[in-house]
Parts: C-alpha cells; structure tokens; sequence
C-alpha cells in the first residue's frame, strides 16, 4: 500500500456573478483548475510526482482572488488544461491500486468527490484517506488547532522550496511532512484525533482561558449565537446567566463577544460554529478573563467597530435624503 498526498486548486464563481447563479446537475462548492499529487512509498519515501490543469467547464470565469492566490491565469487555463474527464483518468491511472490519499485539511476529497458526482463519476476509490493535519497535531503537541502548511514546516524545521498554493508544492511540502509522521500509528489513532477535534476549538487557545465546553444540536447559526448570549452565558465561576453585549465576528465562523457577570464582572466569550453531520450546528465555546490577550482583542476590535459605524449610518442617512429628494423631484 501506497500514500499518495494530494493537493487541488479550484475556481469559484464571483458571488453575484452569472456563474454564480447558474443551476448545476449537483452543487459543488468549487471547480478543480488543478491538481498536484506526490506518491510516498511503503518506506516512507517521497517518490514521483504528478500535476494536470483542468479547464473548467462551468466556472469559465477565474475568479480574480483564486487567480492572485494560485497565480494560474485564464489563459494558462485554456491553453494547458484538459478537459475534467480526461485528466481524471490520467490522475487513477498514475495513482494506481491499493492507495490510502493524504490532504492538508478536510476540503480536497470532498472538493474532489463533488466534481466527480458532478461529471457523473465514480468516487469510491477516494474512500481511504486522512487529513494529516490529524495526525501531525497527535504526533507534536496534541492541539486541535488547524495548523497552517508553513507553520507545520517550521515545527519540523522543513526550508520551503516550492510555492505556496500551487497544487503540485503544497502536495511536495505535505509530503515532506507526512514522510517524518508515524503514519501507521496515525491511522489506528486516526479516529481518536477526529474525535478530539470534534470536540475541540480549531484555533488557538489563548492564554486566560478559564472555561472550555462543546454544545450541540443547534437548528441555525442565530439559534447558537442566541443560546451562548442566553441562557448558556453562564458565569464560570457562580454559574449565573451573564449579559452579553455584541456578538463580533472573525475568520473561520468564529465569534466573540463580551459578558458582564453582576457579581463577578466581565468575561470574553469566543465561540466557533461547526456543522454537525446532520445538518444541525455544534458550537465550541471558550471564557476568558477580561485582563486576558483574548479580551484586549475584542476591545481594540470594538474601539475600531463604533466609528465605522457612525460613518455607515451616515451614509445610509445620505443616502435616504437622496431618494427622497429624487422622488419629490419626480413628483414636480
């Protein structure tokens, strides 16, 4: 049995854009532009690698923000990439039998298994695989945090020696890393790890916390938030509800806001949504003292909100004068 570490760019469409509103025969959350894959042998070794432009067929347009990150222009694209079946079948021909793939996160097979329903293909030969990011954290400091690539190259003391969101160098990179883990290991505690992520904050703990606690079974992302600044704002220290003040939001579906216990004074509650595999929310929940690094991050954040605010509903006022002076212009 082989690893084969995989890496995948994709487009997406621009949020208002034609393609966006195009109705496909099954939703996908992008379409593949490339693939880069580097196969790791039963020693542990970095072996050959493989790389193929895809041409998208329905997201014709490159998003400018994917063409910044990858560097991959349209007409690169429509020069060198191949029609999605065709590399499909070059990519399970180089892969070969008897493979368990690798990704750096959870959204390459997912992202791939969509494409491949979207072009009515086969997706059970990608069944065996694991997010080394799993593996890697169970191996060095045990965290829940989604290390970064580079951050994970700097642990292992790895120089970079290809460019970053390129498909074939961030596949080279992961592979570097996967060949120093313990990869059989990895795969019988493989379930564990997942199971302390789900449970777990995917990002960094920062020092001051003083409660940690997972809920569950949420319908939408208002009935979490209301519930963590309800009747689940509880005060970590005499467990009475708090009052929360605004809920502000950061990267990655991660909120944070500011509660005020009447005995005990302020906390910083940050929480993370996750979706559950039943559709329903889970959220992840940390307190923090309010002299915490968390907390003077909410303020400063806060400082920054409330004149952009005022300069907001500014316009909104301008703007209101405007329409109104246009219609009674119209009237006259």
């Amino acid at each position: 049995m082989e690893h084969i570490v995989l890496d995948m760019e994709w487009n997406q469409p621009w949020p208002g854009s034609p393609s966006a509103k195009k109705v496909l025969p099954v939703q996908i959350r992008g379409e593949i532009i490339q693939i880069g894959a580097v196969r790791l042998t039963q020693a542990g070794e970095v072996a050959d690698e493989f790389q193929v432009l895809i041409r998208p067929k329905y997201y014709r347009r490159l998003n400018r923000r994917v063409s910044k990150l990858t560097g991959i222009k349209e007409a690169r694209l429509k020069e060198e990439g191949l029609p999605f079946l065709e590399a499909m079948e070059r990519f399970r021909a180089w892969c070969g039998e008897d493979v368990v793939f690798l990704t750096w996160g959870f959204d390459d097979i997912g992202i791939l298994r969509e494409n491949l329903r979207l072009f009515g293909q086969d997706e059970g030969w990608t069944s065996r695989w694991y997010n080394a990011q799993m593996i890697f954290n169970a191996q060095t400091d045990g965290s829940n945090s989604q290390k970064a690539l580079k951050t994970a190259l700097e642990i292992f003391g790895i120089q970079p020696s290809r460019p970053a969101h390129d498909a074939l160098g961030d596949a080279y990179h992961t592979a570097l890393i996967c060949a120093r883990l313990d990869l059989e290991r990895g795969a019988r505690e493989y379930d564990q790890a997942l199971k302390d992520h789900d449970n777990g904050f995917h990002g960094a703990e920062l020092p001051g916390c003083v409660c940690r606690k997972v809920f569950y079974d949420y319908p939408s992302k208002n009935a979490a938030l209301a519930a963590m600044n309800g009747p689940e704002n509880l005060c970590p220290v005499c467990q009475r509800q708090m009052l929360g003040s605004r809920w502000f939001a950061q990267p990655g579906h991660r909120y944070m806001d500011m509660a005020t216990c009447a005995e005990h004074g302020k906390f910083l509650i940050r929480v993370r949504l996750s979706d559950q595999p039943d559709g329903k929310i889970r959220v992840s929940r940390l307190t923090y003292e309010a002299t915490s690094e968390a907390a003077q991050a909410y303020a400063r954040r806060a400082e920054k909100a409330d004149p952009e605010e005022r300069r907001g509903a500014s316009r909104r006022r301008r703007r209101r004068r405007t329409a109104v002076a246009e219609v009674r212009a119209e009237q006259e």
